[in-house]
């Protein structure tokens, strides 16, 4: 899959620099397979959780989430937001 936008990552693992190598791991994870759907990525990356059209990866044993659309059809992951758990729970990724 190809993943849209490394820069959120990136700037992300700039203002926190733990999160680098969780980040590196997922990013890894997802660039290197193809999924068909829900239930191969869940196969692959088992901490996701469905929000509408939204898919949550649970980065760093749950320190970190990041929010994204994935298209399977196009096998593209579009990177809405990365964010500390306390800013997740805030609410304010859903607008």
């Amino acid at each position: 899959m190809r993943i849209i936008s490394l820069k959120a990552l990136r700037d992300f693992s700039v203002r926190f620099p733990q999160a680098a190598s969780p980040l590196r791991g997922w990013r890894k994870t997802i660039e290197q397979s193809q999924f068909d759907g829900w239930s191969d990525l869940k196969r692959a990356v088992n901490s996701i959780d469905k929000v509408d059209d939204l898919t949550v990866f649970n980065i760093g044993g749950n320190k970190y989430r990041l929010i994204a659309y994935v298209n399977f059809e196009r096998q593209v992951v579009y990177v809405k937001a990365v964010l500390t758990h306390r800013q997740y729970d805030l609410g304010k990724w859903r607008t």
